[in-house]
């Protein structure tokens, strides 16, 4: 068997309708659309849900629920990634805030900076962040570290 011996089975392929030849062909002048309605005519296509002019089914369900557009959101960091940070030289161990984790690409402008205490810190840090832990407020300030709180814009 070779590819340029291949053919479909009889029967699979089968011609399309001839539309719009004439009133001998049997399918001329309407061309099978009908008279008139938007089906008839070109450049119809029905919007998804579309149900004819009834109420659609998405605006017939009740609605519920509230999204608040005012809340924070948080970016959490734990220890262990801090460290891990520190380690491979992409912040400096004196000196861990928000614009730093920005200018490496692990924190986006409008969220907001939350440290968790998984993980170990060997290092002595300042870090300047929205929220912490008790756990990780506590780790950082055992080893003489600075936890700062900064206010949410």
């Amino acid at each position: 068997m070779i590819l340029n011996n291949l053919t479909p089975i009889k029967g699979s392929n089968k011609k399309g309708k001839r539309l719009g030849r004439g009133k001998g062909s049997g399918k001329g002048k309407t061309s099978t659309r009908g008279n008139k309605g938007a089906k008839s005519r070109s450049g119809n296509s029905r919007k998804l849900g579309f149900e004819g002019g009834q109420m659609p089914f998405h605006k017939r369900i009740p609605k519920f629920g509230f999204k608040n557009i005012n809340k924070k959101k948080y970016k959490i960091f734990n220890l262990e990634t801090l460290e891990y940070l520190i380690n491979i030289g992409k912040v400096k161990i004196n000196l861990i805030n928000k614009n730093v984790l920005i200018r490496i690409g692990l924190l986006k402008k409008k969220e907001c900076l939350k440290i968790l205490g998984r993980g170990e810190l060997t290092h002595k840090i300042k870090i300047f962040a929205h929220k912490f832990s008790k756990k990780a407020s506590l780790k950082i300030k055992n080893l003489g570290g600075n936890p700062l709180i900064v206010k949410n814009k």
